[in-house]
């Protein structure tokens, strides 16, 4: 009886241990969900849509299921992979020379005094860049905060690449969103831009951030894929596909990414947005091609998620695939979103593009490209840049 009563002890402190551990751990799960939950109540986050906005996007052919759809199936993960296993090498595969060690040179180019008879681009890094064409001005996708990441104190711009401000910035004519991913839609730029935009061209659904954000509705334009929207003066612009997916928050795809068209009175240009490689290019050629100028992601690519990134050799196939007389390769120069080092899309597309006999337009940030000579001349200008 004594040794029956020993281990009856025994056992209730052991269970009085086990709930207090329990305790414990479901105290910690809920104050970390509890954590995590008022964090991504921030306005950075944006808003879902509603109402009107979400009954039109399910009026959507591409919208199914309780989300958008590409055309062709496009897992975010190549088969084999895992976002354990995509995290694991991020985090803990040696890569060298992942960020630029040395300020990457620029040029600051004073937008503000731009003459308006000049049809120019100037790229700020990444997928950001600025257009000056017949008297509008264009923005697509600008990043001005020097951070790509909501969580504070990650995913820092490189040394040079950060060198503009919403304030260099003149009046904007048309703000062209290419889906509401965090490296092309900077909620602290957002919110400088408001009094210098006048109108809003964007996906299905991401209105919503910006009205969120203090956008006027009847100033933001959002549309579906093959659409056409007439700015007047000779400016067209047509809507496209681009395989890739978006959201700022755990729910995917709940707003449209795009491509587009951009007709002009004397140029016709590709804004391409992220996407992985596919026949959309082709199609998009043969509609509507040939191009002046194409303007593709060309960098963040990895072996982990090779259908919503290309790697410069697919870039080029991409710029042929859609008739294009000049290539600008984008998306790399700013911040690290893969596991390759800063230069290697640079490098590895100018070598590509001098075998093929590609023309290509590598500026540097802040660098003036005269959109209507197509016999510019640019340097490798990442060459001894540590």
């Amino acid at each position: 009886m004594i040794k029956t009563g020993f281990f009856d002890r025994g056992d209730l402190y052991m269970r009085k241990r086990l709930i207090k551990i329990m305790a414990i751990l479901f105290t910690t799960v809920f104050l970390i969900a509890f954590a995590v939950l008022i964090f991504m109540r921030q306005p950075q986050f944006g808003k879902s849509p509603s109402g009107k906005r979400l009954e039109l996007m399910m009026q959507s052919p591409n919208y199914r299921d309780g989300a958008f759809q590409n055309i062709h199936d496009t897992p975010q993960l190549t088969e084999g992979y895992s976002m354990t296993k995509i995290l694991y090498q991020f985090l803990f595969k040696k890569t060298e020379r992942l960020r630029s060690l040395d300020s990457l040179p620029s040029v600051k180019t004073n937008l503000l005094n731009l003459t308006h008879d000049k049809d120019v681009l100037v790229w700020f890094g990444h997928s950001s860049y600025f257009m000056q064409i017949a008297n509008k001005r264009f923005l697509v996708d600008p990043v001005f905060s020097g951070s790509i990441s909501p969580i504070p104190g990650s995913g820092k711009a490189f040394k040079g690449a950060d060198i503009y401000t919403v304030d260099d910035l003149p009046e904007i004519d048309y703000l062209f969103i290419s889906h509401d991913h965090y490296d092309h839609m900077d909620y602290e730029t957002i919110i400088k831009l408001r009094s210098k935009v006048k109108k809003v061209i964007c996906g299905l659904g991401v209105g919503a951030h910006f009205e969120h954000w203090g956008y006027s509705a009847e100033n933001i334009i959002e549309k579906d894929w093959d659409q056409q929207i007439d700015l007047g003066d000779g400016f067209v612009v047509n809507t496209a596909f681009g395989r890739h997916f978006s959201g700022r928050t755990f729910k995917r795809n709940g707003t449209l990414w795009m491509s587009y068209i951009l007709k002009t009175p004397d140029l016709k240009i590709f804004i391409g947005g992220d996407s992985g490689y596919d026949t959309h290019f082709a199609e998009i050629g043969k509609k509507y091609g040939p191009f002046d100028l194409a303007i593709l992601e060309n960098g963040q690519y990895g072996d982990g998620w090779k259908y919503i990134h290309m790697t410069s050799r697919e870039v080029l196939q991409a710029g042929k695939d859609l008739n294009a007389k000049r290539v600008f390769p984008v998306h790399s120069s700013k911040f690290v979103l893969a596991n390759h080092p800063w230069d290697e899309p640079l490098k590895e597309i100018t070598k590509l593009a001098q075998l093929e006999g590609t023309p290509l337009i590598t500026p540097m940030i802040g660098e003036v490209v005269c959109l209507m000579d197509d016999k510019q001349i640019f340097t490798q200008w990442w060459k001894g840049v540590n």
